[in-house]
Parts: C-alpha cells; structure tokens; sequence
C-alpha cells in the first residue's frame, strides 16, 4: 500500500493475477503508470472493496479509483460504491461511467476469449505446460468439460500458474481486440 501513498489514481482488481494483467497491458500499450501517478491495488477478492473505496475514494484520500470486477459481483460493486459516496450506478453503464468495469465472469475468462484456444496452446507449450494441460484434460473428471473450464482448472491447480500466465495471456493479445474491462 505505500505505492498507493503518493498516487493520484488507483484501480482496484480483485486478485494479483488481475493487477499483473493490468500492468503488462499498460507496459505494452507504453504507459509508466508510476508516472501517471496510477498504482493498481488487488483487494484480496470483491467483499474486501468497500474498506478500499473507504481508504482511497471520497471519504478517503480523495483519489480517482476505479476497478474491474467480476459480474457475480457487480451488484455488490454498485451497492458498495453508493455507501462510499459515489453516484450509485444502476446500470453497467452508470458503472462504467464511475470507471468500473465488469469482467464477463472475471478477468481471466475474458483474456481466454480475447486470446484464443490455438494461441493459449501454443502459450502452454512454448512454456512448457502444454503436456500437463493434456493430462488434465484426459482425465475423467474434465474431460466432457469445455476448453476454457479445463483451461480454468488447470491454472487454478498449479502453484502461481494464474500470476504467471496473466502476464502471457495479455502479451499475446491483438491490442485492438483487448478485452473492454481493460
């Protein structure tokens, strides 16, 4: 938090694997969001938002914050944001208007889409992961499900798997096509 101490902004996501994805994006794109006085801040989950709304926004430090959240948690979002002093959004628009952003399902089913089966495959074996990924997905238990629940399965099951390719799923995104959220 004591990046937070001299930023002008601060853009709250849930996770870690959230704010790795927000950083590389805004590296790529060009942008040194330490000078721009930006610090992306993972919250430890959705239910944790109010106490940074209360830290950061209004009736904190006074700085611009936005975020990204997931849609489960959307309601809570809007709820959330009202008590802290904002607007109260009554549509995703109105969310977006107060600078959050709903991730379809979360963030990373977002990156999923927006990268691609045969680009995630292609990231898995150039990482080496791909052959375990396989094992997963012929195994009883997943394999009737779809890609991206595998692929979900499969990331959340490995130590750091989510931090580490965060980072790589934003690297091979078509920066035109980036999701909406980011």
């Amino acid at each position: 938090m004591d990046r937070a101490r001299h930023a002008r902004s601060v853009v709250l996501v849930e996770g870690i694997s959230d704010q790795i994805a927000v950083e590389t994006l805004a590296s790529l794109q060009g942008r040194n969001l330490t000078e721009d006085g930006v610090v992306v801040v993972p919250i430890g989950g959705a239910r944790s938002v109010s106490k940074f709304l209360a830290r950061f926004g209004p009736a904190g430090a006074g700085l611009r914050v936005s975020g990204l959240c997931d849609a489960a948690e959307e309601r809570h979002f809007r709820r959330e944001l009202a008590r802290a002093g904002y607007a109260r959004p009554e549509t995703r628009g109105e969310l977006e208007e107060e600078g959050f952003f709903v991730c379809d399902r979360d963030l990373e089913d977002e990156l999923i889409r927006a990268v691609g089966p045969d680009a995630i495959e292609a990231i898995l074996a150039q990482a080496g992961d791909l052959a375990s990924f396989r094992t997963l997905q012929h195994q009883a238990a997943w394999r009737e499900a779809g890609f991206v629940d595998q692929l979900r399965r499969f990331l959340g099951a490995g130590a750091r798997r989510k931090l580490r390719y965060a980072g790589l799923f934003v690297r091979a995104l078509d920066l035109d096509r980036q999701p909406r959220p980011l």
